[in-house]
């Protein structure tokens, strides 16, 4: 892809106010074929519209408490959580060719994952009891995956999950890349990173490299900022006292997660014999 190194990481605009898009990409503002990505604050009361045309949609409640009425069915006080590190997500999943209006019951932050779609599917909530938590890693490379949207998800190409990293701990470990499609062992995928961190003046550090060394970037994220894979290695560091969440919402060639290990580091599996007893972080 011909994504620029300085390219890769994106910080979120300020905000006048309370409400407003903190971040946005399309495929044509970044390189991508797939992958479209925003945040949006809204107060309470406040009403916004759209339509997913050629797109397919899942919308993560990052927190607060919404109405969504849609031409695919409607949905009243969806939203369990005050911030992503209060609790699981809620998710609604809207196929293309739907329009949608979302008014914001309180407060709140919303997530816009798409992805272009040929196929349409049911429109259809992810409530928090149906997202599966995974315990992931071991030792300092312990985190939390809360699943979304799975490829067993009826949906033509997105997927979409929520990574709980605690402070100090590596994620993503071993680094893995998914950029070739070779499956079952590795399929092309296109991702996204939209960071959270549990105090404002956190951070983490997140590398990104391939093999031959044409791309080897190592970014200083914060609370808000993007980050976008367009190949290689990615692997991510949880700076020593901040909790760092991250969505990760990715399509391309094939609805699987299939990833390959960097080989020069796959052996550190062999030395996690226990989990961090922080993890999970939010339940």
């Amino acid at each position: 892809m011909s994504i620029r190194v300085h390219d890769l990481l994106i910080r979120p605009r300020p905000l006048e106010g309370k409400t407003g898009e903190r971040v946005a990409i399309t495929p044509e503002s970044v390189g991508f074929e797939y992958l479209s990505f925003s945040v949006r604050a809204l107060a309470a009361g406040e009403t916004i519209s759209g339509h997913t045309g050629g797109d397919e949609l899942g919308l993560v409640i990052l927190g607060g408490r919404f109405t969504v009425h849609s031409s695919a069915g409607s949905w009243s006080h969806l939203g369990a959580r005050a911030h992503v590190f209060d609790g699981l997500p809620t998710a609604l999943y809207l196929p293309i060719g739907t329009s949608y209006t979302i008014t914001a019951e309180t407060d709140g932050e919303l997530a816009f994952c798409r992805a272009r779609a040929e196929r349409a599917f049911p429109a259809r909530l992810i409530p928090p009891q149906d997202v599966r938590i995974e315990i992931r890693g071991g030792g300092n490379a312990t985190r939390q995956i809360n699943h979304i949207l799975t490829p067993d998800f009826p949906a033509d190409r997105l997927m979409i999950v929520e990574v709980y990293t605690p402070s100090g701990n590596w994620s993503s470990y071993p680094p893995h890349k998914h950029d070739v499609h070779n499956p079952p062992e590795e399929v092309d995928l296109e991702e996204i990173y939209y960071y959270k961190v549990d105090r404002p003046e956190g951070y983490a550090i997140q590398r990104i490299y391939t093999a031959d060394g044409r791309r080897d970037v190592t970014l200083t994220v914060r609370d808000g900022d993007l980050v976008l894979i367009p190949e290689g290695y990615h692997p991510v560091v949880a700076a020593h006292g901040y909790n760092v969440y991250y969505l990760n919402a990715l399509a391309g060639s094939a609805r699987s997660m299939a990833a390959s290990d960097d080989p020069a580091h796959a052996w550190v599996r062999a030395m996690w014999t226990e989990k961090d007893p922080r993890v999970p972080l939010v339940r």
